[in-house]
């Protein structure tokens, strides 16, 4: 596996780690398990696509803010544990805020999804959960969190 050959492949490139909003780590190493914290779509500390899925976000424009906080996962893991760490990418949850009647979620964290198969290969694939909330922290249209098994330094 050579994730950063693969995030130079695709053309993608890390954002800047972003800082917890809160009282939180960004991630939380338990035994051989990481939990990634909630990321959104924030790019080197530029908050990005606010609002609601279906009105002021459009499905294009949420498949990049989802985009987007996969690759804040990626910037976390490879800051705080190093790829070279990683055995696999256990499982996401997605978070989206949206009209009532928008209902493109699934091809939405797709975009997500299928980010971190390319890069992670066979160690990206996971399986996942989708929650249409009310609101979201700083009116964000889209949030991730994901669950690495790691190995033990």
């Amino acid at each position: 596996m050579a994730p950063k050959k693969n995030l130079e492949k695709h053309n993608y490139i890390l954002p800047n780690v972003s800082i917890p909003g809160g009282s939180y780590v960004s991630v939380n190493v338990q035994e051989n398990i990481a939990y990634v914290a909630i990321q959104f779509p924030i790019l080197n500390n530029k908050y990005l696509y606010q609002g609601r899925l279906g009105n002021e976000i459009s499905t294009e424009e949420g498949y990049k803010a989802m985009e987007l906080c996969a690759l804040n996962v990626l910037a976390q893991v490879d800051n705080k544990i190093g790829f070279e760490n990683i055995i696999g990418l256990n499982h996401i949850d997605a978070y989206f805020q949206s009209t009532d009647d928008w209902d493109d979620s699934p091809e939405v964290v797709n975009e997500a999804s299928d980010l971190f198969v390319k890069i992670l290969e066979d160690k990206g694939v996971h399986s996942r959960a989708i929650f249409g909330v009310h609101k979201l922290p700083r009116n964000f249209s889209v949030g991730l969190t994901a669950t690495f098994t790691i190995s033990k330094s």
